[in-house]
């Protein structure tokens, strides 16, 4: 007879709720905060939405109406170094925070807005207009709220793409040995993406103090969670990671803080991440200032229901009832919030000369348009005063070293100088240093700072990135193969290359992002990609590519230096390879956004990456031609050596590009429209390129060979460029 044991989950599911006892027992001074906050905040979201209405909201206004009780309620007990990021609605979650920091977790619901915080609803609806004096410069707009100050992280527009971020505020936190907690909020459409589970899944293997705060306000857009989903109770979505959770009534802001601080002992005590599930409900459509049911999707019958128990109603009612105030008071607290609101649009506005009984923003108060492209990276400055070297030119005394021995060997000395420096990836802590022995001997060496993380790369390279815009690491990110970024795609271009632009400039991004290309290796079409062309084409990414030994060591010197994102790129094909390195030097750095010519020469500029530097050399060498060969090294647009290649051009008159990949994604496409835009007049015939083909490499050993390039498409490229002398050399 077959045996059937019932399971239970590893972690409680708890539906929390208020009682009369509750409300008694909570702080008056607790109740007057929410009272107050609760209030500044719905006024000014009533004020978004009149704004909205005139036209003076460039975009998307999310409104929170109706949400304000789980923002509320979960965020008035944190403190300033407590950190919080959230959704595309996350107007609410934003200003309880900044509210909080500024108020000192006190406000008088009689003298409600100090001019600290008159500066907070100004700052935070300038950001929305997109001003100049918002919190990110008016970049950000609606989705995009920061402020570090305050502990909030940043409000994010991709469903779901803020958690993974948190996960790496969260681990520093842990790190630094506080008992900070990061709060991520997220909606019930969020719950079935593959960030917000892979994370979940990582957090609670780390045990990171994270909460998973889930507002469900019942649609995604207009999509009822009971069409998405057979398991409309979201918090259970935390039982399959072996996660407390809580459910509570999203509309009872006691409730939610009650079942706050129950997480939070939790989370501070160590024991890892939790889920807290609100119930909630946008009395507003998606956007703007109609209902969901002017669109059809919901009833006026529902939203009145909802209405009915609104959560400023609920505090205010509960504190009359306890005599804390009464109704004038409560009045007088709604006076004051809107007031406030109006005041705050009435510093960014004017009267329309053009337009008669209308309103325009003070058009001194846009920014500037020279400010676009200002912040997409940093200025470098860090690197002042750094020892530089070229090593291949150096006469020093050297030592013989493969090329992946280089690689361990500098992350060693980096984490051994600083420790600052964490190095993550999947397998990286085992195998004798993964799959390559690129991490060899650093996960004995440093424990605690090498992690080998599960298979997702959506979660790893967010939690990479969180641990970046957090400042007190400097985290080291491996892919094993280059292929495997279309997996983390939102959070590498999305959020950590587009971060430190769209939150106003200022926030640096130190993160270093190591990858393989393994063209050749027979390992097929979805791991064999060479990504430079991807990340040349993607904002904010400086790209370093080495081509020996000592460069490496160099140049990832230098991207660890950088404030920026860097993509570190390897080839299989050069691992084995000996070079040699300065003796016992492991901290010198490649000058910045400097070339190396390989090959001095007059009749062409061949220029390349990688270990097309090596196969280009040979090929030279086969065709007799007089190539001058540049080794590019730095390879994105803003760090790229234009002045030795426009040197190189002047004197030769011809360019000849060489890359191993594809065609389709390859790096130059870009590379030999900018030299024809620059260089028009120094060329005697266009730019001439060699890559592979269309197709991406295949597993046959011999229709991947066909479909990369190599020495002998290098010397048909040489041809061609011979051919195009038009006449004797």
């Amino acid at each position: 007879m077959t045996e059937r044991a019932p399971l239970e989950a590893r972690a409680p599911w708890i539906e929390l709720r208020t009682t009369a006892d509750d409300w008694r027992s909570a702080s008056p001074q607790l109740l007057e905060n929410m009272l107050g906050q609760l209030h500044l905040i719905r006024a000014f979201e009533e004020v978004v939405l009149e704004l909205a209405g005139e036209g003076l909201v460039h975009g998307p206004a999310h409104s929170s109406i109706g949400q304000e009780g789980g923002a509320v309620g979960s965020i008035i007990s944190l403190g300033t170094k407590d950190a919080i990021n959230g959704s595309h609605r996350g107007h609410h979650q934003f200003l309880a925070k900044v509210i909080n920091h500024v108020s000192a977790g006190k406000l008088d619901v009689n003298a409600l807005v100090t001019p600290a915080l008159q500066e907070v609803l100004q700052k935070t609806l300038a950001e929305i207009l997109g001003l100049a004096q918002g919190y990110c410069s008016g970049r950000g707009g609606s989705m995009h709220l920061q402020y570090f100050e305050a502990g909030a992280l940043g409000t994010n527009a991709i469903v779901g793409g803020g958690v993974p971020l948190a996960a790496g505020n969260a681990w520093a936190q842990r790190k630094a040995l506080t008992d900070n907690i990061t709060v991520s909020y997220f909606g019930d459409g969020a719950v079935n993406i593959g960030s917000v589970l892979e994370t979940m899944n990582l957090a609670a293997a780390w045990k990171l103090p994270l909460a998973f705060f889930i507002e469900n306000n019942l649609y995604a857009v207009s999509t009822h969670v009971s069409e998405v989903t057979a398991e409309p109770r979201l918090s259970g979505r935390a039982l399959g990671f072996g996660i407390p959770s809580w459910k509570v009534d999203g509309m009872d802001p006691l409730a939610v803080h009650l079942a706050m601080k129950e997480a939070e002992s939790h989370m501070r005590t160590g024991k890892g991440p939790v889920v807290i599930e609100a119930d909630v409900y946008r009395y507003f459509h998606q956007n703007g200032p109609f209902p969901g049911s002017a669109f059809g999707y919901r009833t006026k019958e529902e939203e009145a229901q909802w209405r009915e128990r609104d959560p400023l109603l609920r505090v205010a009612n509960e504190m009359i009832a306890l005599g804390l105030i009464d109704q004038a008071g409560v009045d007088s607290v709604r006076e004051q919030a809107l007031a406030a609101n109006r005041l705050a649009a009435t510093a960014l506005l004017e009267a329309n000369p053009d337009a008669p009984g209308k309103r325009r923003i003070k058009p001194e108060l846009w920014p500037d348009a020279s400010f676009v492209n200002v912040g997409v990276r940093g200025d470098t400055s860090e690197l002042n005063g750094a020892r530089t070297l070229e090593p291949l030119k150096d006469s020093g005394p050297k030592t013989n070293m493969k090329f992946v021995d280089a690689v361990a060997g500098v992350i060693d000395a980096a984490m051994e100088s600083d420790n600052r420096v964490v190095v993550l990836g999947e397998d990286i802590h085992r195998l004798n240093g993964g799959t390559n022995g690129a991490t060899k001997g650093l996960s004995k060496k440093y424990p605690d700072r090498v992690l080998g993380t599960p298979i997702s790369e959506n979660a790893f390279a967010g939690l990479g990135g969180g641990m970046a815009l957090d400042g007190r690491f400097r985290p080291i990110v491996e892919f094993m193969y280059p292929d495997f970024m279309w997996v983390a795609a939102d959070q590498v271009f999305n959020q950590i290359g587009k971060a430190r632009h769209m939150f106003g400039g200022q926030n640096p991004v130190p993160l270093v992002l190591r990858t393989k290309v393994a063209i050749g290796s027979g390992y097929g079409s979805q791991h064999l990609m060479d990504p430079a062309g991807i990340f040349a084409t993607s904002p904010g990414w400086r790209i370093v590519a080495a081509s020996t030994p000592a460069e490496y060591i160099g140049l990832m010197n230098a991207a660890l230096a950088l404030q920026d994102p860097v993509l570190v790129l390897e080839h299989v094909d050069l691992y084995q390879d000996l070079g040699d390195v300065p003796e016992n030097d492991f901290g010198y750095q490649i000058p910045f956004g400097k070339a190396n010519i390989r090959r001095e020469g007059k009749d062409a500029t061949v220029l390349t990456y990688l270990s097309m530097v090596k196969h280009s050399l040979t090929a030279v060498e086969q065709t007799g031609l007089d190539a001058e060969v540049i080794d590019l090294r730095w390879l994105d647009r803003a760090s790229i050596d234009w002045t030795t290649i426009e040197t190189s051009i002047k004197k030769t008159n011809n360019v000849l590009i060489v890359e191993q990949g594809a065609l389709g994604t390859s790096y130059g496409g870009w590379l030999a429209d900018e030299i024809h835009r620059r260089y028009f007049d120094w060329l005697d015939q266009p730019v001439q390129r060699v890559s592979g083909g269309e197709a991406s490499p295949s597993i046959s050993k011999v229709l991947e060979r066909a479909a990369y390039a190599g020495v002998e498409e290098i010397v048909a490229g040489i041809a061609r460029v011979k051919a195009g002398f038009g006449g004797t050399r």
